[in-house]
């Protein structure tokens, strides 16, 4: 069984830094603060002098907005912020917005009657009013996966932009030239992230950004398949970057249909990594995202914000990693 002692070991400082850690006192650089957390994380330390801090006004309950828990990205986060608020004794309320604002609203009305301690978000919205209006009461509360622009509010997310480019620079590196761009709504932040990251990597190998090869506002797997199909390309594309494994699941599909083959006619490169991507046929080269780990970040983070509602807000950012399968080949076309 580990001990602070062990925390302090592990983390490269002393026993009263890791104490003013748990406690969620000032004075502690938020560098030092994130390594001590994650030093917890590691060695499986839960300490019981957390659950003594917390005993004023509290519930141990806080509440995980997601869109939709059918998509493995959102379960593999659910999973790793369930994990880690056991592990510090808390509950976790999940509720599924299915991208709806005022479904979301409805949510947030009734975590709040509740009296949960925190909120954990994934909005699909770039400014959304509710988060807006829960910062300026100071609730505590981690955007995860997304962020929402001007809010102020601590985020933890993976980097969307690097993810992309990596992934759009592979299949430069096999030889295509012609690349298509399929995502969600662009008022989704990390769809315009991803776009830019695109956008970058062809812009690195000089090669031009071809309007009609992007397409967006695609929502769900059924909805991409029947565009896919149905879609007239002025250009066929010899690859295609999809934004997340859903998505590119339904371009399978799509293009299974008009007889393309993948990846003969037209490889394909994804974003996250889920299980989809591993049972896909082919089986999807895909950019993984540590989901597991996001969730558990950000519990820790809400945690310390429950105990530190002035403290700054801060951004923690995760790198990416291209997972390479079948989806993907050398460009063979003349």
């Amino acid at each position: 069984m580990p001990t602070i002692y062990d925390v302090a070991k592990a983390a490269g400082v002393s026993i009263a830094t890791v104490s003013r850690v748990i406690n969620g006192y000032p004075f502690v650089s938020e560098k030092t603060r994130e390594k001590v957390l994650q030093v917890m994380q590691e060695l499986n330390y839960s300490p019981n002098i957390l659950a003594a801090a917390l005993m004023k006004k509290v519930t141990y309950t806080v509440g995980l907005l997601i869109p939709d828990i059918s998509n493995p990205f959102f379960a593999e986060i659910t999973r790793g912020a369930e994990d880690a608020a056991n592990k510090f004794g808390f509950n976790t309320i999940i509720c599924n917005t299915d991208n709806d604002s005022e479904k979301e609203t409805k949510y947030i009305n009734l975590l709040l009657q509740k009296s949960v301690d925190g909120l954990i978000f994934a909005t699909s919205e770039i400014v959304n009013q509710n988060i807006l209006m829960l910062k300026e009461k100071k609730f505590p509360m981690v955007l995860i996966a997304r962020e929402v622009e001007g809010s102020g509010v601590d985020v933890v997310l993976a980097d969307n932009v690097q993810g992309a480019y990596e992934g759009v620079k592979y299949l430069i590196e096999l030889g295509h030239r012609t690349i298509a761009f399929v995502g969600e709504p662009l008022t989704i932040k990390s769809t315009q992230e991803r776009l830019a990251g695109y956008e970058k990597a062809l812009k690195d190998a000089g090669l031009p950004i071809v309007e009609h090869l992007i397409l967006t506002g695609f929502k769900t797997l059924e909805e991409t398949y029947k565009k896919i199909k149905s879609f007239y390309w002025k250009t066929r594309p010899s690859a295609i970057f999809a934004t997340n494994d859903v998505l590119a699941i339904g371009v399978i599909r799509g293009l299974k249909e008009l007889r393309i083959n993948i990846p003969e006619d037209v490889s394909i490169v994804s974003f996250d990594d889920t299980v989809f991507a591993s049972i896909a046929e082919p089986p999807l080269t895909s950019v993984a995202q540590p989901m597991r780990q996001m969730g558990q970040l950000a519990i820790m983070k809400l945690i310390n914000r429950i105990r530190n509602k002035e403290e700054a807000a801060t951004k923690i950012v995760l790198p990416t990693k291209l997972v390479v399968r079948n989806s993907t080949t050398k460009f063979k076309g003349t």
